[in-house]
């Protein structure tokens, strides 16, 4: 029997609320059929983690409910010298929304976003003043499934659990509600698949536990550029990402989130059912790649 490289998958805790286990099952059959023995840890509470080969964090759901946990596991896949994919270095940018920022700073079309310590309603007004917008959406920075995420309206005040916590706000962007928010999947840097998510009727969220529905996508060649501008711009290479993005409101498109960590892959919609995805991580796992440097930016032309 040939030799299967060891893989821990991170997955919730039993009592974890949001029913985890079909991404579970689409995500081991990919990898599965790539020839990796794939095996399902509590990232809470994952145990000795040194007989496996590759560390993914794929179904890490739940972070941003105990990020000082979450930061906590980080330090020590970090401190062990485990192979982790997507790299920790990457892991741990990407857990905290502030790195829209950064990529706005290095020339990437993002939603615009303002950062406040503590937020109040005097920020709230400073915030539409340079925004130049009344309508706002208000999230944590750390934060997951649109917990914690607000609409407010022009005469709307800070919402209580949001007064005097560090804040996100950015301008509330209806294009959500006419076109839908898009997600493109890139393994290994290479292009698979994308989709468009859509809120239900009365709701700017898409996420399916709110009403929202996808269906798949195809792609433009600026939606494309711009994913891999904005992996081309995160702190190293990436295995598997989901780049979502929305209309701009005046033809363009920008970026709303990249998520590294854990995302939702919707394989169902890749035309290969997810056989890039799985010889991407598998690729992580030959002893050809094992001492091939991470830290080193996707190009901004790959394909």
């Amino acid at each position: 029997m040939p030799y299967q490289p060891r893989v821990a998958i991170l997955v919730p805790a039993a009592d974890y609320g949001e029913h985890w286990h079909p991404a579970l099952a689409r995500k081991t059959a990919a990898l599965t059929a790539a020839g990796l023995a794939v095996e399902p840890r509590v990232w809470t509470d994952p145990g000795d983690l040194s007989g496996f080969g590759l560390i993914l964090p794929l179904l890490a759901w739940g972070y941003p409910r105990a990020s000082a946990r979450w930061y906590a596991l980080l330090d020590r896949l970090e401190a062990e010298g485990l192979r982790v994919v997507n790299p920790v270095l990457v892991l741990r940018w990407n857990s905290d929304k502030a790195y829209l920022a950064e990529l706005g700073a290095k020339g990437v079309a993002v939603v615009p976003t303002i950062e406040v310590t503590a937020l109040d309603d005097d920020a709230l007004a400073a915030a539409r003043a340079a925004l130049g917008a009344e309508e706002l959406v208000v999230k944590p920075p750390v934060s997951a499934g649109s917990d914690g995420t607000h609409r407010l309206a022009a005469d709307a005040t800070v919402p209580p659990d949001a007064r005097g916590q560090r804040r996100l706000i950015q301008p509330f962007m209806p294009g959500v509600l006419a076109e839908g928010e898009y997600s493109l999947f890139l393994f290994g840097g290479r292009y698979s698949h994308a989709i468009v998510k859509r809120p239900a009727a009365g709701d700017f969220r898409v996420q399916p536990q709110f009403g929202g529905r996808e269906e798949i996508w195809a792609a433009s060649a600026a939606a494309r550029s711009l994913a891999e501008s904005a992996l081309a711009a995160a702190p190293a290479a990436t295995v598997y990402a989901r780049v979502d993005m929305i209309g701009d409101g005046h033809g363009g498109l920008a970026i709303m989130e990249l998520e590294l960590i854990e995302p939702q892959l919707f394989l169902n919609f890749a035309p290969d059912g997810g056989a890039a995805f799985g010889a991407a991580v598998a690729g992580r796992c030959s002893p050809a790649n094992h001492e091939r440097p991470v830290h080193q930016p996707l190009s901004r032309h790959s394909h």
